[in-house]
């Protein structure tokens, strides 16, 4: 586990996350996720709505990218870890009272999926793209 760097915590808010997770097997699923966000300086979470491959991948191998970009200033994050499956308690409840309070008649959350941050890259374009920085 490591530590998310703050900057780019300070940059995840208001972007849209691109989750990959893979079978046991190893064939990919890359989706995209309008409720990723950052927890705390270690973990980052996002809800499970419509995610069928994602989940049952998740429950099958548990290791999970998310990257999350501006295309604006073509700037992004990449961060990798181990995913937990959290279906009720106080951050299911959370992560669900957020989802209504949207109003885009979503449904509730099946799981609210907890990552533990084991690495953290730069996404950027230029020459530190692919660099860990954390």
């Amino acid at each position: 586990m490591v530590s998310i760097p703050k900057h780019v915590q300070e940059f995840f808010p208001g972007k849209m996350g691109w989750v990959a997770t893979a079978t046991k097997e190893g064939i990919p699923n890359v989706t995209p996720k309008g409720s990723v966000q950052v927890l705390d300086d270690q973990h980052v979470i996002f809800a499970d709505l419509f995610s069928l491959k994602t989940r049952q991948n998740l429950e099958q191998n548990p290791h999970v990218a998310v990257t999350v970009i501006d295309p604006a200033t073509a700037h992004g994050y990449q961060v990798k870890g181990t995913a937990e499956l959290v279906s009720s308690g106080p951050l299911y409840d959370q992560m669900a009272e957020q989802l209504k309070q949207k109003k885009l008649s979503l449904p509730p959350p099946m799981y609210v999926v907890k990552i533990t941050v084991e690495s953290v890259y730069d996404q950027s374009v230029g020459p530190d793209a692919g660099k860990q920085i954390a």
